[in-house]
């Protein structure tokens, strides 16, 4: 390694660096995917005839895989070059969604994105410990913001853009649309990214890391399980048990190895008070953002009978919305702090979600597209300054694990988020038909329950806002 990949290249105040600005646009690509599969799952009902429980797992595995790898990330990083992890990166991306593209079963489709989320995994840890490394810390608030809102973004973005590509054909073109963007990016950062210090030998308790996949893993199976017929419930509880009891043994054994070597998340960074709160409010901001996108298009095509491209239209107004009130976010928090914006974020969040619980086969569509964009402009109020506060609270040395731990509970959080809204709705739903009430009728009743549930868990962050504090200071924690 030259002495000059060791060194924090020069930033000139005000302006992003060139590597942090490609990473992005690469984080931004992959991320999208996230959601992009949403809008499709009435189509992957229809094509491989399966359920709606069934047809969500393109997202929760997505999710899911990715809060398992996130983990792994720190170790990764430090034993490759920043040009090596980004190759690696992008190019089992670009295999997963070839694979997902070709995918003759609904299995192999799962694989593949299975292969793409662990792609997608290593971009988030990559831009963030990149970004602390070559951003002054006087400027990093600012770059930070831009960061979060765009990793936020993505998601938002996913349905609308599925919409209009699903107008066009199948939903394989979701992929073939995301290949040469995807490739592209792939050789111009690679021909405009420098390394970023030098790679490390370190080492990873790998039980840490199968402890966790199978307890976060079965948490989320186990409750999908929940709104299936026959034997499904009685699985998904045993599921849900011994998912915990494989939870409890991962949080023993990273305390066991705080004292004795280096933890795959260190519990440490939960003494400090701002940051547990801030890790709470957006693991349930995940979970309200992926559940309400889970359901919306199911009740917009399969009740409403609107095509995929008018749900994409529909929802891309609250999407843009979050993208265009980042810098406008960033400002405000630099100026007055987090008060101004969480507290009212947390509660259009909760007012948002108990509007939907109102749907109806007659709810008017600008009704709809007024309480989507009301989400997500509520989201964009509450995830960088929350993001911001809760980093900022934690001691250099916790950074890593700050941003691993946050990364995954967001992902779990999502994950566990889509399972439950479509399991809430599906068991309501089977129950009313079970009592003779009719098909649409019951699919109303269970979304309604669905957003309800959503709304529930949603009044928790208006609570942990009020929380927080305004800014950080040297004593918090």
């Amino acid at each position: 390694m030259s002495a000059a990949i060791q060194e924090r290249p020069a930033v000139q105040a005000g302006r992003t660096p060139t590597v942090v600005r490609l990473l992005v646009l690469a984080t931004f690509v992959v991320i999208l995917n996230e959601t992009i599969m949403i809008n499709a799952i009435p189509r992957l009902m229809d094509s491989f005839g399966v359920t709606e429980q069934a047809a969500q797992w393109v997202s929760t595995a997505f999710m899911l895989t990715m809060a398992a790898v996130i983990p792994i990330t720190g170790w990764f990083l430090q034993r490759v070059t920043t040009r090596q992890a980004y190759a690696i990166a992008m190019g089992v991306f670009l295999a997963g969604t070839v694979l997902s593209a070709v995918a003759p079963s609904f299995g192999l489709l799962l694989l593949g994105r299975i292969v793409q989320a662990s792609g997608t995994a290593v971009m988030m840890p990559l831009l963030m410990t990149t970004l602390t490394t070559v951003v002054p810390e006087e400027g990093r608030g600012r770059v930070m913001g831009n960061v979060t809102l765009a990793i936020s973004v993505a998601p938002a973005l996913g349905p609308a853009i599925s919409g209009l590509i699903l107008q066009v054909g199948s939903w394989r073109l979701l992929f073939v649309a995301v290949l040469p963007i995807a490739g592209v990016v792939t050789v111009f950062g690679l021909r405009k990214l420098d390394n970023i210090g030098e790679p490390q030998v370190s080492s990873i308790d790998w039980l840490s890391v199968a402890v966790a996949a199978v307890g976060f893993g079965g948490l989320v199976y186990g409750l999908s399980l929940f709104g299936e017929s026959g034997g499904g419930v009685g699985l998904g509880v045993g599921m849900v048990i011994a998912a915990a009891g494989a939870i409890v043994v991962f949080v023993i054994r990273q305390l066991k190895l705080q004292r004795t070597g280096v933890p795959l998340m260190d519990l440490r960074t939960l003494g400090y008070r701002t940051y547990g709160l801030s890790l709470a409010l957006m693991s349930i901001g995940f979970l309200a953002m992926l559940g309400s996108m889970i359901l919306l298009p199911l009740y917009l095509q399969n009740l409403r009978g609107l095509s995929p491209l008018e749900t994409g239209l529909l929802v891309m107004p609250g999407g843009l919305a979050m993208g265009l009130l980042g810098p406008s976010v960033g400002r405000v928090f630099d100026r007055f702090g987090s008060r101004p914006l969480v507290l009212p974020g947390s509660i259009g969040m909760v007012l948002a979600l108990g509007g939907f619980t109102q749907v109806s086969m007659t709810m008017p569509y600008w009704q709809v597209l007024g309480l989507h964009a009301l989400l997500m402009v509520s989201l964009a109020a509450t995830f960088t300054p929350v993001f911001t506060l809760g980093m900022g609270a934690l001691p250099e040395h916790l950074y890593s694990h700050g941003s691993s731990m946050l990364g995954t509970f967001q992902q779990v959080a999502a994950a566990f988020g889509t399972a439950l809204v479509v399991t809430v709705m599906s068991g309501r739903a089977g129950h009313l038909v079970a009592a003779g009430v009719a098909a649409v009728p019951a699919q109303v009743s269970g979304m309604k329950l669905a957003f309800g549930v959503a709304a529930a868990l949603a009044l928790v962050t208006i609570v942990v806002a009020a929380k927080l504090p305004r800014r950080i200071t040297a004593a918090d924690g």
